[in-house]
Order: structure tokens, then C-alpha cells, then sequence
């Protein structure tokens, strides 16, 4: 696939698998720039999404403001090695940004020390559990964030129903079941149209919004297994040793993650709050939130880093 305007491919290892990356160094005379170093925004997507799949306008617009950007793929999904294909593991995905953070502060003009989450949806999550207790992060934007496992499965649950649930937990089980017995996991789409029993995001709308971002090495299938991994999932938990300046993002109509979670983990991150009238995938490029949701991320950068730069000239 084509590498986006202003950035270039950068191959490195997480848990010894290559992982695939853009790497944007950031317009010339930036603003955040000290001793001629700027700070990274080191960016992934969320629940089995890749980097092509929306991401490159964001850290387009951050590069143009005068950031490096490091994008990535965690393993097993779009470019990057690695096997089994199309399995999330928050595990090792959270392993995979710490391995993208240590790559993306060796690239030229990086400030080692100034180091930007950026997360979206499941991302969104990672992002605040992997700055967690950290020194080098300088701050964390977590947009539409996926924070508690739980507070998802009920929403699931009003949106789906019941029997839908045990359906979907009956797959997981089964998929992490036959993989152990080498027969393979057992895949599920992405998303699908309402009533897909056979998709994970199923809200109205979700299949259209998914398709229109979705780049040439997305793949609308995940193992199953994920319904295992999704439950436990509490970046909520982790917030209160946050340091570093925190923006998160809410789309108050969210059908795919609760609003109200990510609001009650924003205030325990003491974070400053932004709220758009919108769905899940009205924040990407070609909606009519994106604009107001980058830039007001680009805004609170300045104001934390940029400003900050400016004194230590």
C-alpha cells in the first residue's frame, strides 16, 4: 500500500515480531521544538482496526502543527508480522505501544523525553494504561476510549439482547478451545449490518462508518475469542497514577463505547473533557466531528507543550 504524504515505513520488534510503522517528523520550525527536538505522538487504532484505516489524517494534522508522529500496526494486524492473524490479545497489544514508544523515540529530531499517547477507541484505553506511572510522557489523548470491559457488555446487551450475548460468549469459548487444540480459531466479522449474528459491532450505521475508513490491509474478520478478553478490560483502573496532562475525548451518543465510563475514568484522570453530540465513528475524517475533535487535541498540545517549549528557549 501507498506510505501517506510526509511520513515514511519504519520496521521494529515487539516481543521479537516485526511490527510495521509511519513515521511523520513534523513540519519544519516547530513551535514545540527545544533544542531542535520535538515530541512524538506515538498513535494505534482500536478494536481490530490498522493504521491505514483512518488514522493518517490525525497524525497528518499533528505533523502539520509541528509533532513527530509514530503510527503502528500491533501484531498480527495490517502490516506487521506476526501470528495468529486477527487476534487481539490487550495484552500484548499494550506491549506492542511500549515497543512502539522505545522505536519512535530513536527516530531523528525525536525528544526522548516528551513522549504523546494517542489512542482511539480500544487505543484509547491502551493509552492511558501504558502512560501509566510513566516519566517520558509528556501527555495522553484518549478519543471516544473503550475504559471498561463491563460497562461495554451492557451496552452490548441493550443493544442485542441476551441470547445475542450467550451466542457471542458461547464463539470466544469455543474459538479459545480449538486453537489450544490446533484446530484454529474460530473467526467472526468485524462489523456487520443489525441483527449480524456473526459481527461483533453491530449498531446501526457501525458497517457503513467502518467501510468508508478502512484501508487496503484491514480485514473485516477476529478470532472470536476476543468476547474472553474484552470483559476484563479496566483502563480505568490504572488512571489514578497518571502524571502527565490528560485530554479525553467523548462522543456522548456512543453506541460502541459507553460515554459515561469514559467520563467518570476522565475525572479520576483529573483530564480535560471534550464532549461532541455524536456516534463512535463521527470523530474520523469525513464526518462532521473530526475537525473539532483534532483540533482541539492540536490546542491542548499547545497549551501543555508548545507554550511550555517556548519558556525553556
Amino acid at each position: 500500500m501507498t506510505t501517506p504524504s510526509g511520513a515514511q515505513t519504519v520496521r521494529f520488534p515487539s516481543a521479537g515480531t516485526e511490527c510495521d510503522a509511519w513515521f511523520f517528523a513534523g513540519s519544519s520550525g516547530s513551535p514545540f521544538e527545544i533544542d531542535g527536538k520535538r515530541p512524538v505522538v506515538v498513535m494505534a487504532h482500536g478494536f481490530a482496526g490498522t493504521k491505514d484505516s483512518g488514522l493518517a489524517p490525525f497524525a497528518q494534522r499533528f505533523s502539520e502543527a509541528g509533532l513527530a508522529v509514530f503510527a503502528f500496526d500491533y501484531r498480527g494486524f495490517g502490516l506487521s508480522d506476526g501470528q495468529p492473524r486477527q487476534q487481539i490479545s490487550l495484552e500484548r497489544q499494550a506491549d506492542d505501544y511500549r515497543a512502539a514508544i522505545v522505536a519512535a523515540k530513536k527516530q531523528p529530531g525525536v525528544d526522548p523525553n516528551r513522549v504523546i499517547l494517542w489512542g482511539v477507541s480500544q487505543s484509547g484505553g491502551h493509552a492511558l494504561t501504558v502512560a501509566s506511572g510513566r516519566l517520558d510522557i509528556a501527555a495522553v489523548i484518549s478519543v471516544i476510549p473503550l475504559v471498561n470491559g463491563l460497562a461495554a457488555g451492557r451496552v452490548a446487551y441493550d443493544q442485542v439482547g441476551g441470547a445475542a450475548i450467550a451466542r457471542s460468549t458461547a464463539s470466544a469459548v469455543a474459538s479459545a478451545v480449538s486453537s489450544k487444540l490446533g484446530r484454529g480459531p474460530k473467526m467472526m466479522r468485524v462489523v456487520g449490518e443489525p441483527g449480524d449474528r456473526d459481527a461483533a459491532l453491530t449498531a446501526p450505521g457501525f458497517l457503513e462508518s467502518y467501510l468508508a475508513i478502512a484501508g487496503p490491509s484491514w480485514r473485516n474478520e477476529v478470532d472470536a475469542s476476543v468476547g474472553l478478553e474484552i470483559g476484563g478490560f479496566r483502563a480505568d483502573k490504572h488512571v489514578g497514577d497518571l502524571d502527565a496532562p490528560v485530554l479525553v475525548q467523548i462522543a456522548d451518543y456512543d453506541s460502541a463505547a459507553p460515554p459515561q465510563a469514559a467520563a467518570k475514568t476522565a475525572f479520576k484522570a483529573r483530564a480535560e473533557v471534550r464532549h461532541y453530540p455524536c456516534d463512535h465513528f463521527d470523530v474520523f475524517e469525513g464526518n462532521d466531528w473530526f475537525e473539532p475533535c483534532v483540533g482541539h487535541a492540536v490546542s491542548f498540545l499547545t497549551r501543555h507543550l508548545a507554550d511550555k517549549a517556548v519558556s525553556a528557549r
